[in-house]
Formats: C-alpha cells, structure tokens, sequence
C-alpha cells in the first residue's frame, strides 16, 4: 500500500524498500502472517505513536471508588448535597463508599446510624445496587454502591434544591412564615 492508502498491487522487497526510500518514508509490514505479506509505506514514527494511541483507547479507565463521610446528626441541606454528590458520582460510572462515623456517645445509639445508612441506600436505589451491605466496623458503618447500567439509571435529585419532575420531593425544611 502507498502512503495515502491506494494499493500498489504484489511488488518485490526491493523495489518496495526502494520506492520507501525515494518518498523519505519507512516501509512497514502490516499483516505478516497474510499471504503474500501486507506492507505499507508510512513514516514509522507516527505508526508507533497511532499504535499506542488505539491501544490506549482500547484499555478500560475502570470505575474509581468516591467515598461520602457522614455523621449521625447530619442536618437537612447538608444530607442532599452529599447525596446529589453521590448520584453524580455514580452517574459517572464510579462505585460509592458510603462511611457513617460515630463519635463519642453516639456509638450507644448505632440503630440511629443504621436508620441513615438505610435511607441514602433508599435515596441513591434508582442509581445503584447495594454491593456490600452496611456493616459494623469499630466507629464507622461502612456500604459500597455499584452504579446501575447506565439505561437503568433514574436521578432523583438534580443540581439544583428541587428532584426531578415526576418524583416526590424528597425532605422539605422551608417552613411557610406568618406575619
């Protein structure tokens, strides 16, 4: 093949090499297991670098696991930012590591970290399926979640303080004033 791609037909190694060599260009073999052997007239430099850009592209960038901390007596706004941070993540392709840290007399009430870990589980159920359940371990209570396919997925809290139409508004804390 010649160096814009148009088929030169079945040639002799030598006059190949020779024809490379008057272009300024490198003749390389493409598919040396064909018969009769496939070669092109490229520079060879910029057949490397294509190489390796295509198997670059090729190799999967693998999900990253996103960890969201929170605490037992996390406050309304505070909840649905981490839980809108949450849903983006796994709208990402990311898998989520949710960590409920218990400090001081907090670890003698664990059933109300446990009551939270069960409600973000809820929350973030149209993005992700559980991948390890909620678990005990010393002062934290540790969940992963595994995003859903991608055509699965339903967001249910957007960017903005309102969830998308045709949902429920998930915890309201604006109270109407009287004057």
């Amino acid at each position: 093949m010649g160096s814009t791609g148009e088929q030169l037909g079945v040639m002799k190694l030598s006059d190949a090499l020779r024809k490379a060599q008057s272009l300024g260009l490198d003749l390389v073999e493409i598919a040396p297991t064909a018969t009769p052997p496939v070669c092109k007239i490229i520079d060879f430099g910029k057949f490397r670098y294509d190489v390796s850009k295509q198997t670059k592209d090729k190799r999967p960038s693998g999900s990253k696991l996103k960890e969201i901390k929170f605490r037992v007596n996390i406050d309304d706004h505070d909840y649905l930012t981490k839980i809108r941070h949450g849903e983006e993540f796994l709208d990402r392709g990311n898998k989520v590591r949710v960590q409920l840290q218990f400090r001081g007399r907090e670890m003698a009430h664990q059933e109300f970290g446990m009551q939270l870990v069960h409600k973000v589980r809820d929350d973030l159920s149209g993005m992700s399926q559980v991948e390890m359940e909620p678990k005990v371990a010393g002062r934290n209570i540790t969940m992963t979640l595994a995003p859903l396919p991608a055509n699965r997925r339903k967001r249910r809290f957007t960017a903005s303080a309102e969830p998308v139409e045709g949902q429920e508004p998930a915890v309201s804390s604006a109270q109407p004033q009287t004057s």
